[in-house]
């Protein structure tokens, strides 16, 4: 099992106290570091400052969203910090929700599938630099010949030779038919609710994706970096609060993000088997009633969204993870001794 330190998007201020978190990961043998953007700072700039003192960790976002670029600039930021870094970069991508694609890029949301598949295929064909950049595609055509073109548009190579022709893309998935194109497509995959107790239900969509003609992975070399919070208590009674203190930001989740009838999280806690529960917290939180949608959250799903615990279950609930397919944990931590510890239990 690998360790992704997840250091996230920015709140209303930057962060403080990071560069140590950074160091503590590189020093204590944490595999990757992985910075996202949601409608404020955004994933590469950050990335690259705080990954300047690193020579060993893996960069990665987690993730870039796809509509907040055309796919020639993401493949640039890319290319130009895969160099910088010396071959280290992971591209994680993708397509957040229709609130903030409409409402933030003014793109529209309509056929995911379809524009991510692009959107893949235009990065790789600028980093494999074979031949000019062209793209038949309706949602990122290259040349652009539609409304407002000038007609003088052309095919382009890049003009810096890319380091590593085919960097790592793992795609950010929820649905059946996202999760089987992203083992199609993908070098891996960034689940968000991913557990042990619903590793089932991932299983055969990823299976479809890597039975498609032309796949590119197989199970045995397929990334999947989950996501969860992991915490060594001192006891029983400190995993308690650690849970409860959990529990509103699964009720946001399920309940609080995205419109009523476009919360994909809320999907996939129904897919989980907790639809029920799922609307009256969506309704709950709705209404503002946020104390009351979080006291519906049961310690049993915390509990198997997350890592919490004394170290020796730790170290049970890990192996647990990573029987299920998981390769990488993407974990928040609050100090430099939570990441050192957190390597010392799990080495």
């Amino acid at each position: 099992m690998k360790l992704g330190l997840q250091l996230g998007y920015w709140g209303a201020q930057p962060p403080s106290g990071v560069q140590p978190l950074v160091a503590a990961a590189e020093e204590a043998g944490w595999d990757a570091l992985f910075t996202a953007e949601a409608w404020g700072s955004d994933a590469f700039t950050p990335l690259a400052w705080w990954g300047r003192d690193t020579s060993r960790l893996r960069l990665g976002t987690s993730i870039v969203q796809m509509s907040g670029r055309t796919p020639t600039s993401i493949a640039m930021h890319v290319l130009t910090l895969d160099h910088l870094t010396g071959g280290r970069v992971i591209l994680g991508m993708g397509v957040s929700g229709p609130q903030v694609v409409e409402g933030w890029y003014g793109q529209p949301f309509s056929k995911p599938l379809a524009r991510t598949r692009e959107v893949v295929d235009i990065i790789r064909q600028v980093l494999g630099r074979e031949a000019p950049v062209a793209n038949d595609g309706p949602h990122h055509p290259l040349p652009y010949t539609g409304p407002g073109s000038v007609g003088l548009g052309k095919p382009l190579k890049p003009i810096v030779h890319p380091l590593r022709a085919d960097v790592p893309i793992w795609l950010g998935a929820e649905g059946p038919k996202n999760v089987a194109q992203t083992a199609e497509i993908a070098d891996g995959w960034i689940p968000i609710f991913y557990t042990p107790r619903s590793a089932g239900m991932y299983q055969p969509w990823l299976d479809e994706g890597f039975a498609r003609p032309g796949a590119r992975r197989t199970r045995d070399d397929f990334e999947i970096a989950a996501t969860c919070h992991l915490q060594v208590t001192s006891g029983a009674e400190e995993t308690r609060a650690v849970i409860q203190g959990m529990k509103p930001v699964v009720a946001l989740y399920m309940g609080g993000m995205g419109a009523k009838d476009a919360n994909f999280h809320k999907n996939v806690f129904e897919r989980m088997g907790y639809g029920d529960l799922a609307d009256e917290v969506q309704r709950l939180y709705l209404l503002g009633e946020k104390d009351r949608a979080t006291a519906l959250i049961p310690d049993e799903l915390v509990d198997d969204m997350h890592i919490v615990g004394e170290r020796n279950q730790v170290r049970e609930r890990v192996a647990q993870w990573e029987e299920t397919g998981v390769t990488t944990l993407l974990l928040s931590c609050r100090s430099a001794d939570e990441v050192r510890t957190v390597a010392e239990v799990l080495a």
